[in-house]
């Protein structure tokens, strides 16, 4: 079966495709370039992309989605903070360019597979069986990847042509599930995409952790080993701030700054570079946004914490008809849903906490307050380790 690795020049692409390698699949790297500014890594990271590619001895193409990107992400990213949003753009990356672009194009291209380094895992559930409980681990063959064999990282997965048998059957269902490694489960990234792109999905590192992960890239003689994680929005850089970047399309515009009782206490440049949350001056947060009249409303942390929230609009992962613990997400009262509603936990940040709730619905309610939670975030939802979808907070 041949597969196109998503590779971005790290560590963990670097090994997802020497384990795809291993396990008899034809791989080719692909490094996908959507940015490439001064203060970018883009040429550090296509550089070392290749020399993976090299190493491997597998093909090697560069994808060139800069115009898409800057049209579908970047473009949006503007929309958003004019209209006062906090937007997530790794979470419409992989919606658009990495499980959209990247995938329509492996497919056209005769792919079977699209595979990354994220860190996350997948189940196939056949639905003519009875509801599995997903609050619990399932066994290591649950788990779609590969098939058993020599490497004892990959024992007891799906074979070839298991993958090919199980593609094939539309009584499966593809679900998500967090990563072995808690830390590093990139799970909220991906909570908006849809199972008919996850069905042409591999996560070849999801079940290991990331010692593991640098630990047996280093073992193969991977170069990246011991490269440094990437942090922060991508096309933003190391050399430029995020308010200069904001400030390329978005013009500063002076406005007042009210505590709750709506007295004035100073200025600021503009809403649009302000978040829900960020720290205005000590000890105050800003707590609210006044679009209309380009005012911030501050007040203290504890202002800040919020029980409930509403989305825009749910995104469910699969398309079919909701087993028992997902019906919440059609608005069926929490009373009506006695425990199986308890199992629901609520994520509005990568790496944020995950917070027992109630779907009523598009309205969230937490059973534990949670601090900064701004218009335009995405609020995934999980039953367990199973990452169910998510909505945007209206």
């Amino acid at each position: 079966m041949k597969v196109a690795v998503g590779l971005s020049g790290g560590v963990d692409s670097a090994l997802a495709a020497a384990l795809l390698k291993e396990q008899g699949y034809q791989v080719t790297g692909v490094f996908i370039e959507c940015w490439n500014e001064p203060g970018c890594r883009t040429d550090e990271d296509r550089k070392d992309a290749l020399g993976v590619a090299l190493k491997l001895k597998i093909p090697f193409k560069v994808l060139d989605f800069k115009r898409e990107y800057r049209q579908k992400v970047l473009d949006w990213f503007y929309r958003e903070y004019r209209a006062g949003r906090t937007p997530n753009p790794d979470i419409v990356c992989n919606q658009e360019i990495k499980f959209g672009l990247f995938l329509e194009w492996c497919l056209a291209n005769k792919f079977d597979y699209v595979a990354t380094g994220h860190y996350c895992r997948l189940k196939v559930v056949n639905h003519s069986l009875a509801a599995t409980d997903n609050s619990a681990a399932p066994a290591a063959a649950d788990y779609l990847y590969t098939r058993p064999g020599k490497s004892r990282l990959t024992s007891g997965y799906q074979s070839c042509r298991g993958l090919r048998k199980l593609a094939a059957k539309k009584v499966n269902s593809f679900h998500l599930f967090q990563s072995v490694d808690k830390d590093k489960d990139q799970t909220y990234f991906l909570a908006m995409l849809k199972e008919k792109q996850l069905r042409r999905v591999l996560f070849p590192v999801g079940h290991l952790t990331k010692k593991q992960v640098r630990l047996e890239a280093k073992e193969r003689g991977l170069a990246v080993w011991n490269k440094k994680d990437s942090s922060g929005i991508c096309f933003i850089g190391h050399d430029l701030n995020f308010r200069k970047f904001l400030k390329r399309k978005i013009k500063e515009h002076e406005g007042e700054t009210v505590d709750k009782k709506g007295k004035v206490i100073g200025k600021h440049q503009g809403f649009e570079f302000y978040t829900i949350g960020q720290r205005y001056a000590k000890p105050l947060f800003v707590i609210e946004k006044d679009i209309k009249n380009n005012r911030l409303i501050v007040g203290s942390k504890k202002d800040l914490e919020k029980k409930e929230f509403a989305v825009e609009r749910w995104s469910r992962i699969r398309g079919i008809k909701p087993v028992k613990e997902f019906r919440s997400f059609e608005g069926i009262h929490p009373q009506v849903m006695g425990k199986s509603q308890n199992t629901l936990k609520v994520r509005i940040r990568h790496q944020g906490r995950l917070i027992p709730c109630k779907i009523v619905g598009k309205k969230v309610f937490l059973k534990q307050g949670e601090y900064g939670i701004a218009p335009g975030q995405v609020a995934a939802i999980y039953s367990g380790i199973e990452c169910l979808g998510g909505g945007v907070i209206a």
